[in-house]
């Protein structure tokens, strides 16, 4: 079987369509983990894929009589636009089921490349099962995705680039994994020219159909899949994918969300470039390998499969880069409800950026409080902080892992209360650097209870923080005075209706 796919792959005419990527060391992450770790831009093909290259192989090895008829995919994106540009370089009619999760970004590049487009179903497998009824009814020539071996012999040009580009010793190449084509093709490849270098596959912990299979000996059908890095959300991985892994695959490992979202960030430090979560898929696994492994001047290779990120999920990537990272760590913490005691609070957490801070009235005795915190990464720090914090009595829980806590909570923190009186609501702007919201409780004082609380450090020069404050009847003027003296701009917000709609009394 290697010599087979071998051959295959130094015959595949994927240049007419795919260029040899780079493979550029990342010099932040290569000093960071004291290992060399390259990355394979597979993000630099025309199509910001490497998909492209077993869509071409395959489409330009179909017989005259196939090609006429046209040809059809089902993906979520990557494996269309290859498909498209095959077909749009060939001259032939292509038909492409998406799914309708499928990010626009990824739609609107399909259509841009001549393809007509069929959004069906909410995963790849409801687009593949629709397809395989329109090869029946339109008599189209299906070109699978993953489970094809001239797709994985088109896919496997990549190893052989790797090998050409980077001669020395290397350890290991990591591999995002979905139906299992470019890990197929790759380990071929690897196995029969240089044995001794690990194929170790990544998946997302809640698509992981490879490493089930691979655990269980046999294929399996995942009950559902998350679609976060939805150019690996497949719920079975290929048969060919799945008999050549079994053999030549070293091993599988898993990432969460948070950690791929933290690798996102990795690649953008190192190229300024923003890979898709599939693409990113390799970088979380390679740090976590290297944690476990504890291994240090070894040789790692990244493969980028992909860049066709959708820009609006960028908010959300950047929630939880932090996480992924270990570089924040959020907290239900309570506190007892006197004036002074967010400022004891902030004491306690000291020069620790604070990135969140989420509080809302609701108990004349304590207050329950949701607080991001910046750590430092590679420390105990965040075991010093809680250990610090309940040393002061103060009840806690990490909320770190808590998916309902990141995704839901921390926006929901808050609501209409009764016991609140004379509150007025402002907005306040200081400038951002270490220690800047402890200072602005400084300055605080302890004169008026601060009965609303919100604060979230979003990268910029400027900290926003909106507050409410108890102000009793007769204080007004004092406290206009404590505002001009303040030194940071401010603004009332009392009479803001969605302060009226969702918060006040």
């Amino acid at each position: 079987m290697l010599e087979k796919y071998v051959e295959m792959i130094r015959q595949a005419p994927v240049y007419d369509v795919a260029q040899e990527t780079p493979l550029d060391q990342a010099k932040g992450l290569t000093r960071r983990l004291q290992n060399q770790i390259l990355l394979k831009r597979e993000d630099m093909q025309q199509v910001f894929s490497f998909k492209l290259r077993g869509a071409y192989n395959k489409i330009i090895n179909l017989s005259e009589a196939a090609r006429q008829k046209g040809v059809i995919a089902a993906s979520a994106g990557n494996h269309a636009q290859g498909v498209a540009l095959a077909a749009n370089k060939l001259g032939l009619q292509a038909v492409i089921v998406m799914p309708k999760t499928t990010p626009e970004i990824k739609v609107n590049a399909v259509r841009l490349l001549g393809a007509e487009i069929i959004l069906h179903g909410n995963a790849y497998d409801d687009a593949y099962q629709f397809a395989q009824q329109l090869v029946q009814d339109r008599d189209l020539t299906f070109v699978h995705p993953y489970d094809d071996p001239e797709v994985i012999a088109g896919q496997g040009t990549i190893a052989m680039e790797i090998l050409n580009q980077y001669p020395a010793s290397i350890d290991a190449i990591f591999v995002p994994v979905g139906g299992g084509g470019l890990i197929a093709g790759i380990a071929v490849y690897i196995k029969s020219v240089r044995p001794e270098i690990k194929i170790i596959g990544i998946e997302p912990d809640d698509a992981a159909c490879m490493y089930q299979a691979l655990s269980k000996h046999e294929r399996v059908i995942l009950d559902q899949v998350g679609i976060f890095a939805d150019g690996v959300a497949v719920r079975q991985v290929g048969e060919e994918p799945f008999r050549i892994a079994s053999q030549y695959v070293d091993e599988m490992i898993m990432v969460s969300t948070d950690e791929i979202c933290a690798a996102i960030k990795d690649i953008f430090d190192d190229t300024r470039m923003i890979a898709e979560p599939a693409g990113a898929l390799t970088v979380a696994g390679i740090k976590k390998y290297v944690e476990r492994e504890k291994c240090q001047q070894q040789t790692l290779v990244a493969i980028v499969s992909g860049a066709n990120m959708n820009f609006d999920r960028l908010r959300h990537v950047a929630e939880r880069a932090e996480l992924g990272e270990q570089r924040e760590v959020l907290l239900a913490v309570t506190i007892p409800e006197r004036p002074g005691s967010f400022r004891e609070f902030c004491e306690i957490i000291g020069k620790r950026g604070i990135t969140e801070f989420n509080y809302r009235f609701s108990d004349p005795t304590q207050a329950h409080i949701f607080v991001g915190i910046q750590m430092q990464q590679g420390s105990s720090d965040k075991g010093a902080l809680i250990q610090a914090l309940e040393e002061k009595d103060y009840p806690l829980f990490d909320m770190s892992a808590n998916e309902v806590a990141k995704l839901h909570i921390r926006y929901m923190v808050g609501g209409h209360v009764q016991q609140v009186m004379n509150e007025r609501l402002y907005r306040f702007e200081f400038p951002e650097r270490p220690g800047a919201l402890l200072r602005f409780l400084n300055h605080m004082g302890q004169e008026w209870n601060i009965s609303l609380f919100h604060y979230r450090n979003h990268g910029a020069d400027y900290g926003r923080v909106l507050v409410g404050i108890q102000i009793p009847d007769g204080d007004e003027m004092e406290y206009h005075k404590f505002l001009q003296g303040l030194g940071y701009s401010w603004w009332e917000e009392t009479d803001n209706p969605a302060y009226n709609l969702f918060l006040s009394c």
